[in-house]
């Protein structure tokens, strides 16, 4: 029976909620307890998959080697918000409905400890696209290598199986997508959106030449899970990267923004992250989340 939480590892669902929580002011120590019990009940890391932010380890005493909160990136020169939470839930279906009643059983579990600040709806775009119609995830480990990027090993029992997840929702301004050309666009993405080739003279600014995941020392491999979010008018991506540790995001991050040499990702000309936050999952234990290493066993 595999550590990790399947979900992580799996193939996008055809819907996909995103839930945020934040502790409430009055929970103590055995409300929390009570709360990630009755979570492990409901978690098979496949319809759904937990995070656990690192104010809750800390409210229970412990520690989680590596984790840590999100607060932006040093020297930055793009505005990179720092959202963080204590519980992230990612409900994965194939039907809308299910994830509703879902929900409905997360919520209810977790009820007299924390409240919801983000629920994120989201959903798989033409075979696997951004709303911006060009692939998504295209440079994605397969395989073993997968694994060997999103998950941790050979670290201690309660920890391998595991995975670090950051997680950022992007807003995009199609309007500003839409006036620039195609040939441009394509420059931006450093891709063509119709056969999603490689362009060989894009620009150093091009997302592809940023987060070229190979070109980093050590190389910065995650495993992307991203889907395509819409609400109110606004839409983008929901982006959420598993790695066994949070170098590899910071790395690619750290690029894109600008903070290693100056030079930020053409990306931002059409698309703003909204949110972030880190969060370690769990590993699981003869089906079971495993919870050992936050004292619950």
């Amino acid at each position: 029976m595999s550590l990790h939480q399947e979900g992580i590892l799996h193939a996008l669902p055809a819907h996909a909620s995103y839930l945020s929580l934040t502790l409430k002011p009055q929970a103590d120590t055995v409300a929390i307890t009570q709360a990630l019990r009755a979570l492990q009940v409901l978690v098979d890391g496949k319809t759904l998959v937990l995070g656990v932010g690192a104010s809750i380890v800390a409210a229970l005493g412990h520690t989680v080697p590596g984790l840590k909160e999100f607060t932006g990136i040093e020297g930055s020169r793009v505005l990179l918000p720092a959202t963080p939470a204590a519980l992230w839930c990612w409900l994965r279906a194939d039907e809308r409905g299910e994830l509703v009643h879902l929900s409905h059983r997360v919520l209810h579990a977790v009820a007299a400890a924390f409240d919801v600040s983000q629920e994120v709806d989201a959903f798989v775009y033409a075979g696997g696209r951004d709303l911006s119609g060009y692939e998504d995830g295209t440079e994605n480990p397969e395989g073993d290598a997968a694994a060997a990027a999103a998950l941790v090993s050979g670290q201690q029992a309660g920890v391998d199986g595991s995975s670090y997840v950051a997680v950022q929702q992007w807003r995009h301004r199609f309007d500003r997508l839409e006036a620039m050309p195609q040939a441009e666009q394509d420059q931006m993405m450093g891709r063509r959106k119709s056969d999603n080739e490689e362009l060989d003279d894009a620009p150093a600014s091009a997302h592809v030449k940023r987060t070229a995941q190979e070109n980093f020392t050590p190389e910065a491999f995650v495993l992307r899970r991203s889907m395509p979010w819409s609400a109110q008018g606004q839409a983008g991506l929901q982006f959420v990267a598993f790695g066994a540790s949070l170098y590899a995001f910071e790395a690619q991050l750290r690029r894109m923004s600008g903070a290693e040499d100056g030079v930020t990702d053409a990306l931002f000309r059409f698309t703003q992250p909204l949110t972030g936050a880190y969060f370690w999952c769990p590993p699981m234990l003869n089906g079971t989340l495993d919870l050992r290493i936050l004292g619950l066993v």
